[in-house]
């Protein structure tokens, strides 16, 4: 099965030469890349969130296998998509979905279904991909779409894909893909994605998860970014670091009904 581009040419660049310039200028890399567990990087429109993304993939060494976990934003298909065997093509060129590490995602997270429809229009995986081309040209890849959930499925997946890593054998990174608060002034923004962020570089899923729904805090990809809080912990992480926060107002001056970004790294 081969999952074609669905905003390449929107999201970010169109063509492979393009696209290798601008994401040159995105990623800050740093003389000695960290091993880490995992990251959480924004997926917007490269122009607005690239460079945000561009600095939490500039520290860290990617192994040759990378999970990615997503929020699915259009609610087709399954609730916890598995994307099938076959090969993703970005301006790049392919990446292999790898297919060892996805039958073992399969085998040990609870809900997961092999679902390539959840996928197929998806944007908040598609834009990670070519940050890990990039830097890593033979990385392989696995890919779980997620919709929404309770705590107790977050923990039931984010054991799973621990246990899943453990039978692989070898480094995995996870990559949780979110965007923080939607379309809000820049001060409410900030006030609510520091709660968020205070509760993620705790190390504490669940008290993340309370927040944005007390505070409703309109952060996409909470379910992701808590599982791989859960999987990491699991897999012996101890350490967050808040590499990166900023807003779409940044980037266009208008800060009347901005988007949060930031991005993190577990160790």
């Amino acid at each position: 099965m081969q999952r074609h581009a669905a905003v390449a040419g929107q999201f970010y660049p169109g063509t492979r030469e393009q696209l290798r310039t601008v994401l040159s200028g995105l990623i800050q890399s740093v003389p000695e890349k960290r091993r880490v567990q995992g990251i959480v990087a924004p997926h917007a429109g490269y122009i607005y969130s690239g460079a945000i993304a561009g600095k939490a993939y500039g520290r860290i060494a990617i192994p040759r296998a990378v999970l990615i976990i997503g929020p699915n934003h259009h609610g087709a298909g399954a609730a916890a998509a598995l994307y099938p065997e076959g090969e993703w093509l970005t301006p790049l060129g392919p990446i292999l979905i790898n297919p060892r590490l996805t039958a073992l995602l399969q085998q040990c997270v609870p809900f997961t279904e092999l679902d390539g429809s959840a996928h197929r229009f998806e944007h908040s995986l598609e834009v990670q991909v070519p940050f890990i081309q990039y830097l890593r040209p033979d990385a392989t890849l696995a890919a779980l779409c997620l919709g929404h959930g309770d705590f107790d499925a977050v923990r039931e997946i984010g054991k799973g894909v621990a246990a899943a890593m453990r039978e692989y054998g070898e480094d995995v990174l996870i990559v949780a893909s979110s965007d923080m608060t939607h379309y809000e002034p820049a001060d409410s923004a900030r006030r609510k994605d520091n709660l968020a962020l205070a509760r993620a570089v705790a190390f504490d899923p669940e008290g993340l998860l309370k927040v944005c729904r007390s505070e409703r805090i309109t952060m996409c990809g909470v379910i992701p970014v808590a599982v791989m809080l859960v999987a990491s912990r699991e897999l012996g992480a101890s350490e967050i670091e808040l590499v990166a926060y900023g807003t779409s107002g940044d980037i266009t001056g208008d800060n009347d009904q901005v988007v949060g970004y930031a991005a993190l790294s577990v160790w």
